[in-house]
């Protein structure tokens, strides 16, 4: 079982962005690779804070992780920081670490301060029906992204020597004063183009067409975002890194059946007749047809609960329900036989309406649903 993201930085949910960002300093300095050589457990514990960071610094997938947790982001083999190297955490977040490490890049795993190249992400939209999220399902999409072209080639960055970084010194009245600063020529990654296609851009990159399988789970929502690993748009150079394919969830909406969280609802209309005599229905639910049974002298507005044929819990705890609301449809054109028996049934004590205490009001049936 995954470990709390708070738990790891070691704080409470009430933290702000300040006590996150502190916290996670105070984690990463602990467990920094140049602090801990060779201790796979200090790595470890240095990616896991990373990953903690990533998601509660941005206020959308903190508000993501409160709701669903882990699943928000890893369901499926999606994302998260136990995913990124050393160079992902260091590029993204090495302006924390200040001055303690000799200027914000370690040089872990590569040289100097040289740091790989990330693509950019893409997004696209994938559209579910109710059965899809209920059972989840592989979906396979065309992607266009930028791949590095066939024959590119990269050189070492002259500027730079290869080391990503320049070095000035500036005479001030304290004495020579020595520091870093990214290559402006390769940015920071040691390389520039070399030799290039002619159908290549100035980056070496061409549009290509991948077919990418996604596995989304149970439970997803309308506006959620998966993400897929390394099937973003790709980088220039040989020690670069392809960006993420975001994947943002669209909900089709189903023809009978109405999604409430894990739960759905159905608007089963029975005549008149069939109210007072008792019949047994045949219902759309997301599993297919379901038999329900409805007793003689079923009132108006009665709600049936069908437990577990709702939608499955994101986070794997069971399934909702599928509440079917029955409805007793009243005719609105009589002939004169229907008429007549009508009329006289208004003097019969069986037509008199008599509630019974068990009977609930409108507003009790509300107050059920949302408690």
């Amino acid at each position: 079982m995954k470990k709390d993201l708070y738990e790891i930085l070691g704080i409470d949910k009430s933290a702000d962005a300040g006590a996150i960002k502190k916290a996670y300093r105070k984690k990463a300095l602990k467990y920094h690779p140049d602090k801990n050589p060779g201790d796979k457990q200090a790595e470890e514990n240095f990616k896991a804070a990373a990953e903690a960071y990533e998601v509660l610094s941005d206020p959308d997938k903190k508000a993501k992780y409160d709701q669903y947790g882990h699943q928000a982001f890893e369901a499926g083999g999606f994302g998260g920081g136990h995913h990124m190297n050393m160079d992902d955490i260091f590029s993204q977040f090495g302006d924390i670490f200040g001055s303690a490490f000799g200027g914000g890049f370690s040089g872990f795993g590569g040289g100097g301060g040289q740091r790989r190249a990330k693509g950019s992400n893409l997004r696209i939209k994938v559209k579910l029906t109710l059965e899809d999220i209920a059972g989840g399902v592989e979906k396979k999409v065309k992607v266009k992204r930028k791949v590095q072209a066939q024959g590119v080639t990269y050189k070492t960055c002259a500027t730079c020597n290869g080391q990503g970084q320049v070095m000035r010194v500036t005479n001030t009245i304290l004495g020579r004063m020595q520091s870093a600063s990214t290559c402006p020529t390769c940015h920071g990654t040691g390389q520039i183009l070399d030799k290039k296609p002619a159908d290549a851009d100035a980056q070496g990159l061409v549009i290509a067409e991948e077919t990418v399988s996604i596995k989304i789970p149970a439970g997803v929502v309308d506006g959620m975002q998966l993400k897929v690993s390394n099937k973003g748009n790709e980088a220039p150079g040989t020690n670069s890194l392809p960006g993420d394919l975001i994947v943002a969830i669209e909900e089709v909406e189903h023809e009978f059946l109405k999604r409430e969280g894990e739960n759905l609802h159905y608007d089963l209309y029975i005549s008149f007749p069939e109210a007072v005599l008792g019949i047994s229905k045949d219902i759309d639910a997301v599993g297919g047809k379901v038999r329900i049974k409805l007793e003689e002298g079923i009132q108006s507005g009665k709600i049936l609960r069908l437990k577990g044929k709702g939608i499955p819990s994101l986070n794997g705890y069971g399934s909702g329900d599928l509440l079917v609301h029955v409805n007793v449809w009243t005719p609105k054109h009589l002939n004169k036989e229907q008429k007549a028996f009508f009329e006289k049934s208004l003097q019969e004590d069986n037509f008199v309406p008599s509630p019974e205490k068990s009977d609930k009001s409108f507003f009790e049936k509300v107050k059920d649903m949302f408690s």
